[in-house]
């Protein structure tokens, strides 16, 4: 058996699975998934190991709250295209990594970090990948991916992320993702503990790109931007968006009422 059979491909029974996954969300209910920490640490560190096992191993770790994962996690977010597993998983859509969307996944979940007292350097970890939103594709997942008290934690690297995001969509810089409904997710994760503060993030987006995809998702802040703010954005996407998000607009805005 390799070691990494024995640490991610055998389930906390002692029998061998194919489900990665089983093995990861499991370790919620077994705190004997401790025991395998060591060997975690110690695959993920060894250049000599496949890329996607090294990888694999950093999942793990993040998700089960383990300073080496979130260690990692900040190492790879320093230098994106170094990282030893980079481009491993590319995303069907755009062509491009998704390494750091599947990190960010590992990372949002804080329960083991509250429970093992690494909550802090989780939040280290989501402020690096937080700030790689301008430049490394994250999926759909920043809309809804953090807690209130993350986003909170992280807001001035957001706001300085959609800033940076929107200069180089102004300049005319080429992205090989679709940058501006990346940037607009997260001025809707914003908008649900700063209503205004979200709606302005948006509408910096949508000044500069306005695509249908990107119309689509800023639908999101209409829901979530409580106040007046939240409805006079829903009324500017009733002017500028296609039938689709008008309804989805309409929608909204008849359930804010």
């Amino acid at each position: 058996m390799t070691r990494f059979s024995e640490l991610l491909g055998t389930d906390f029974d002692g029998e061998p699975t194919t489900d990665i996954d089983d093995v990861i969300f499991g370790a919620f209910d077994e705190p004997g998934h401790r025991d395998r920490v060591p060997g975690l640490v110690e695959l993920m560190n060894d250049s000599a190991e496949p890329e996607i096992e090294r990888f694999l191993a950093c999942l793990a770790l993040s998700t089960w709250g383990e300073t080496a994962g979130y260690e990692a996690v900040i190492r790879a977010a320093a230098d994106p295209g170094n990282t030893p597993w980079y481009d491993f998983s590319v995303d069907r859509k755009f062509s491009v990594d998704s390494t750091f969307a599947q990190l960010a996944d590992a990372v949002a979940d804080g329960d083991l970090a509250r429970e093992k007292g690494t909550e802090d350097l989780r939040v280290e970890a989501a402020r690096a990948l937080v700030r790689l939103a301008d430049s490394q594709y994250f999926e759909d997942k920043l809309g809804e991916l953090f807690d209130n008290a993350t986003l909170r934690a992280l807001l001035d690297d957001i706001k300085e992320v959609v800033a940076r995001g929107v200069r180089s969509l102004a300049a005319g810089e080429k992205c090989r993702f679709d940058l501006p409904t990346q940037l607009v997710d997260l001025a809707g994760a914003v908008s649900v503990i700063d209503g205004p503060l979200g709606v302005e993030m948006a509408m910096s987006v949508l000044k500069v790109s306005s695509s249908p995809r990107t119309l689509n998702h800023a639908v999101a802040l209409v829901n979530r931007a409580k106040g007046p703010e939240g409805r006079q954005f829903g009324e500017y996407l009733l002017t500028v968006g296609d039938e689709k998000v008008c309804a989805e607009v309409h929608e909204a805005l008849g359930r804010a009422e």
